[in-house]
């Protein structure tokens, strides 16, 4: 397991990592440093208006690292806990350790929220990762906005556990401060094997508080894993960490979402991944079909075009007037994912925790705003 997240100079990273929390965030407020700081930012490299909110902040960042076509900037966030209003959210509060996703995945919904940023290249999701610094100290400050019985979901817009973690730390931060707590709900979804690295701090964190684990597992597939989620380790890593999770006292379970279709729907396939979820003694499995927004599909219909030419106008007639699936579609997944719990023996006590892990499928996409 280790070996899928080797990282070259890895010490000389980890102390710059500490360098970073432990010296106060940088203020450029001289206007021609400011400009010089932009300009060494690809993404920003010509400002045409002037930049407010996290824009200002990213602008800000220092690059710390290179390598195969990602940069890592530090972002001096000023808070980490974001509410969630929308009422059909599963959860109150998420966090997300970092901005943008080095996995790749050719389907992910939040490429958007690099837009907010002022990078509008599809790409710059997964090419530009940024640091969120001092989220333990924002965190332990926070945490008393936090009502009994809201809940926080950690990583409904990148994963906490994806390349950048292994070096930076920040999820393991955040887990660290959540351990000196008790009477939280709390739900984290990844689809990294890296998050047994934090086993022990997770069964601290379970006996004061509620915890799952979500690992999320699009297919079995590993040659058809590896074309959507090119950088995310293979599904069989992930199973085999929900099995240890479980066996360690840590509840974990499933996620398969989205759920492609024509690519991942196959019935045989989802009772396959329900099969192998029960086998590994994962908790729960719900799954949630493809959500398409256009800076989504700017990146997936391409990707269609390449691997899957045939599908291309059906996919340009499904989500033509919606980035959602037909109702129809969503009802039918769901009768035959409950049919394939109750024949595997997976009980559905757990559904809501699972399901704080991933949006369900809503029309208020303003109020997703407030996911990240």
């Amino acid at each position: 397991m280790e070996a899928e997240f080797a990282y070259p100079h890895a010490t000389r990273l980890r102390r710059r990592k500490l360098e970073l929390d432990s010296a106060p965030s940088k203020r450029y407020d001289d206007s021609e440093q400011k400009a010089n700081i932009v300009a060494t930012l690809p993404f920003l490299s010509e400002p045409r208006t002037k930049l407010v909110g996290i824009a200002r902040l990213a602008a800000k960042g220092e690059s710390l690292r290179q390598g195969h076509k990602v940069e890592y900037f530090t972002l001096p966030a000023q808070s980490l806990l974001n509410r969630c209003s929308v009422e059909r959210m599963p959860f109150t509060w998420t966090i997300n350790p970092y901005r943008g996703c080095e996995f790749a995945c050719k389907y992910c919904y939040a490429r958007y929220t690099h837009e907010f940023m002022e990078m509008r290249d599809g790409l710059a999701f997964e090419q530009k990762i940024l640091v969120k610094q001092h989220a333990s100290d924002l965190l332990r400050q926070e945490l008393r906005r936090v009502k009994p019985g809201e809940e926080i979901a950690i990583g409904t817009a990148t994963d906490p556990y994806q390349p950048a973690e292994r070096v930076f730390e920040v999820t393991r931060a955040i887990l660290e401060e959540f351990s000196k707590h008790k009477g939280y709900e709390i739900g984290i979804v990844t689809k990294s094997n890296l998050v047994l690295r934090d086993t022990e701090l997770l069964q601290q964190i379970s006996r004061s508080n509620k915890l799952f684990v979500n690992l999320t597992i699009t297919t079995l597939k590993v040659g058809l894993a590896r074309i959507l989620e090119p950088r995310a380790p293979r599904p069989d890593l992930r199973l085999e960490a929900v099995r240890a999770l479980n066996q360690a006292g840590v509840d974990a379970g499933v996620i398969c979402a989205p759920v492609l279709p024509d690519i991942t729907d196959d019935p045989r396939d989802l009772e396959a991944l329900v099969r192998a979820t029960a086998e590994v003694g994962g908790k729960h499995i719900f799954a949630n079909p493809l959500f398409l927004k256009p800076c989504s599909a700017a990146i997936f219909l391409p990707f269609l075009e390449k691997e899957f030419p045939h599908l291309v106008s059906n996919y340009q007639q499904r989500y033509k007037e919606r980035a959602f699936v037909t109702k129809s579609y969503r009802q039918q997944l769901s009768q035959l994912m409950d049919r394939l719990r109750r024949k595997y023996g997976i009980r559905s006590d757990y559904d809501r925790y699972s399901e704080r892990g991933h949006p369900p499928q809503s029309r208020d996409i303003q109020g997703q705003l407030n996911l990240f």
